[in-house]
Parts: C-alpha cells; sequence; structure tokens
C-alpha cells in the first residue's frame, strides 16, 4: 500500500545523492544544522534522513573537481518540515552554528530558508502553508518571492530540546539549474509525467504531481551551458505509485528518445538532457 508523502502526493522525489570531497564536514551539516539523523555510515559513504526515510546519500569522492561555473546541476535541495515551530527550530540551528542565510523568503504557498552546504550544495528548508491557502489560477499556482520575517519565525519555534528534525521531515523538492528550459519540460513533463505548474517567463518552471505546488523546480538563471559533471549532484530518487507507473514513465521517456542506463522491473535510471541522473522507482 502506498504510504502518503508529506507533499500529498503518490509520484514525488525522495531522496537526492550527492558528491563531496570532505564527508565528515558535509555530513555534520546535514546533521548538525539541517536536523538530519545518521542512519548509515561507512568510510566513504553516508546515508542520512529521520526515523521514517532515507532523504540524503553522501558519496565520498576525494579526488572529484568542483562543478564548473558553466555546469548544469543542482541550485538546492529542499527539505520540507512538518510545520512553521520546526522550521523555527532549523532557524535556530542555524544561527547556533554560524552559517549564513543567503536569502529567506515567503512563497505564498511556502516559508523559505536559503543556504549553502560546506561544498556549495544549495540547501532550501521550508514549511508549506495549508493547500487551501495557495493562490491559484486555472489550475496553476502562483507563487511569489517576498521578504519573510525571520524574527517572527523565530518566535514561533517549537523549542525542541535536540537538534533533530522531525521525523515527518521529507525531500519536499529538488531544484535544478538547466542548461535549455524546452528540453528539460519535455524530459520531466511529456517523460517522466509531471504536469506544470507555474512558468516564470522564459528563465523557469515548476512540475509537480497530485497537485503539489512543485516537485523540481527549473531555472537557467545562471545561464548555465554545459552538461552536469564535478562534485555535487548524482543522484535523484523519484517514486511512482507502482510498476505500472514505472512501465507508464518508461515507455514516455524512450517516446521521447532519453536514454535508460539501467532496467528492472520496478525501477530504471535515466539521464535527463543535461546528463542529471534520474532514477524512478515503484514505491
Amino acid at each position: 500500500m502506498t504510504v502518503p508523502h508529506p507533499t500529498g502526493s503518490t509520484t514525488y522525489v525522495d531522496r537526492v545523492t550527492l558528491a563531496v570531497t570532505d564527508l565528515d564536514a558535509v555530513l555534520a551539516f546535514y546533521r548538525e544544522v539541517v536536523g538530519l539523523a545518521v542512519l548509515d555510515r561507512t568510510s566513504d559513504r553516508a546515508v542520512l534522513g529521520t526515523d521514517d526515510r532515507s532523504l540524503l546519500v553522501l558519496e565520498a569522492d576525494p579526488d572529484a573537481d568542483e562543478r564548473p561555473p558553466r555546469a548544469a546541476g543542482l541550485f538546492h535541495t529542499a527539505f520540507l518540515f512538518p510545520s512553521r515551530a520546526a522550521l523555527g527550530d532549523a532557524l535556530h540551528r542555524i544561527q547556533a552554528s554560524g552559517d549564513q542565510l543567503t536569502g529567506a523568503s515567503d512563497h505564498r504557498v511556502s516559508e523559505a530558508l536559503y543556504l549553502r552546504d560546506p561544498e556549495g550544495n544549495g540547501v532550501e528548508l521550508y514549511r508549506d502553508r495549508p493547500r487551501e491557502e495557495w493562490p491559484e489560477t486555472d489550475g496553476r499556482v502562483e507563487m511569489d518571492t517576498l521578504p519573510l520575517d525571520t524574527d517572527a519565525l523565530l518566535a514561533d519555534r517549537a523549542g525542541a530540546a535536540d537538534a533533530s528534525a522531525p521525523s515527518e521531515t521529507a525531500v519536499g523538492h529538488v531544484h535544478l539549474e538547466v542548461t535549455d528550459l524546452d528540453d528539460s519540460e519535455a524530459f520531466y513533463v511529456d517523460g517522466v509525467g509531471f504536469d506544470v505548474r507555474q512558468r516564470w517567463a522564459d528563465e523557469a518552471l515548476f512540475v509537480a504531481a497530485d497537485g503539489y505546488h512543485h516537485h523540481v523546480g527549473l531555472n537557467t538563471w545562471n545561464r548555465r551551458s554545459d552538461p552536469v559533471s564535478g562534485r555535487g549532484l548524482v543522484e535523484i530518487s523519484v517514486v511512482v505509485p507502482d510498476e505500472d507507473a514505472v512501465d507508464a514513465a518508461r515507455d514516455r521517456l524512450a517516446g521521447i528518445g532519453a536514454r535508460v542506463d539501467e532496467d528492472s522491473d520496478d525501477s530504471f535510471l535515466v539521464s535527463d538532457p543535461d546528463g542529471i541522473r534520474i532514477r524512478i522507482r515503484a514505491d
């Protein structure tokens, strides 16, 4: 039986894999600042998450080059917290750690904090507003980027005794920097099967399943022109309801000419137009 995801969807991003050069430093950030638990650890790999789910895999690659400035890849991994109080606790952890926010925004559908991990990977920590409060017109959501009152957010924190993120915390979405928005739309909408939820001119696209505001964000703001390379994003895992949904996604992606790299009955690995690896797997 499909277990409901915190985004309310049966198709969603459940886990992100990153290549890092300093495993200890990056692991400490996601444990102490984001609040994730270490679920498994070897000398060259760590799995982090909560009691309910694994959310992040860190793979040590000490020789990995920095991501080139023109390469496509990760804009941020967005961790969804179950309440405003839990997000306030996360802000308290950020301040206590000495890490600096790179942004704090009210998106009308959510409230979000932005920062970077020790190797420069973008991180968003956010909470959703109730879905009935989301502004929508003709089936499209109307997100915006407005200032967030961080003092008020901090005042509403739960004051949790430890630094752990709540067990309901999940990867809510992933936001990618791509080289061509039309090619990416064909892959993630026509191929993977997400719906367009909002379009910002010809520079950003937000796609999702089951009426969520977005499971994948795509942008060309920094004018990336080369395929993904260097350290950082390795793989994104997308869960679909069952093996029939895996088969349907495989057929759609084959129909648009996407390359399937690994294949089994209940999952497959495919590369998007920028070489970003997407694993489609059955719940």
